[in-house]
């Protein structure tokens, strides 16, 4: 079976919650009457087990069941650390 979960990468806001960090999501777009290309933000709270990723760092996450009431993806891996 093909895996249909929502795989995304972004960077890490904030990390001040316990087992949680702030993913801002970046992609681009195009109008889709205008033509012009837009970039859009969004920001998805990620279930952190281990507490390891940090503000900066580059992480891929991965859509999950709810986890709390905002909670629906889970960190799988840090892409590439904060310098």
């Amino acid at each position: 079976m093909r895996e249909q979960r929502k795989r995304l990468v972004g960077v890490v806001t904030s990390d001040k919650m316990d087992k949680t960090v702030i993913v801002e999501v970046s992609t681009t777009k195009r109008h889709r009457v205008y033509g012009k290309v837009m970039r859009l933000r969004k920001k998805y709270k990620a279930h952190d087990e281990a507490n390891e990723a940090r503000v900066g760092d580059r992480v891929e996450i991965i859509e999950s069941k709810p986890i709390s009431r905002h909670k629906r993806f889970m960190l799988t891996s840090i892409v590439e650390r904060a310098k």
